[in-house]
């Protein structure tokens, strides 16, 4: 991997945007699933067509698709899921292409080098330079931090629910820096490189954190700008959110 970690150029679909949640079977926790509804509501509404697709981990993995999600799960459909990806190989050359990846929790750590589950060191797909060990106590509760300013994002809100403890590489940048909650460490949350991010915000993400929602879909169309849409509820739910922790 080379040190940028700004997104890299993203692929056009050349018609509906394709979007695969992967592995529903194996890795679906606290209404991930969402974050594909959130995500085909957004386009839909600016009137891009989506074509969305559910992989089961006995599936081969689509290669042509725009955008790719995963969400959490417990530790054995962890392991399985992360030798089945590394299997199929289909991520790394999606990416390669300028495809998206948005992954939560369980998800985001299978992205890394490493991760431990069941108190065994297990290989990730290597899409993200970070790697997971456990913590000494479990992080549950509201997640909340300052995005990283060069993706341009407001505040971050979420409901974190993990033992891990991730540390993020020289060849990828935290999402944002804590405010409440534990995220990565108790300092920084989640981790980008170029078009792969990952977080351990549930709730579901997206619909907490739109304007995310739509930086995913502007890096697969390769739109500048996207179309204002009606943000009363998502405002809503994001100052209930956000009014429910600490603020730093």
């Amino acid at each position: 991997m080379s040190s940028e970690s700004t997104p890299a150029p993203p692929r056009a679909s050349e018609s509906a945007l394709r979007v695969v949640w992967l592995y529903p079977d194996l890795m679906s926790t606290y209404g991930d699933r969402g974050n594909l509804l959130i995500l085909t509501h957004r386009a839909v509404a600016r009137g891009v067509a989506v074509e969305a697709f559910e992989v089961r981990s006995d599936e081969k993995i689509p290669e042509q698709a725009d955008i790719y999600l995963i969400g959490g799960g417990e530790d054995g459909p962890q392991t399985l899921a992360a030798k089945r990806l590394a299997a199929d190989g289909a991520l790394g050359r999606a990416v390669e292409l300028g495809s998206v990846i948005f992954a939560v929790c369980a998800g985001y750590q299978v992205m890394g080098t490493s991760f431990v589950a069941k108190g065994d060191r297990c290989a990730g797909i290597a899409l993200l330079d970070v790697h997971s060990d456990r913590g000494e106590t479990r992080a549950v509760g509201e997640l909340a931090g300052q995005v990283d300013p060069a993706l341009g994002l407001p505040a971050l809100t979420g409901f974190e629910n993990h033992g891990g403890r991730t540390h993020v590489g020289s060849d990828a940048r935290p999402l944002a820096r804590v405010t409440a909650g534990i995220g990565n460490d108790g300092h920084t949350e989640g981790a980008y490189r170029g078009t792969v991010l990952g977080t351990y915000c549930h709730g579901p993400a997206l619909a907490r954190n739109p304007a995310l929602a739509d930086l995913l879909l502007r890096w697969a169309t390769g739109a500048g700008e996207l179309a204002e849409l009606d943000a009363t509820w998502t405002g809503r739910l994001r100052a209930e959110r956000l009014a429910a922790v600490p603020r730093s």
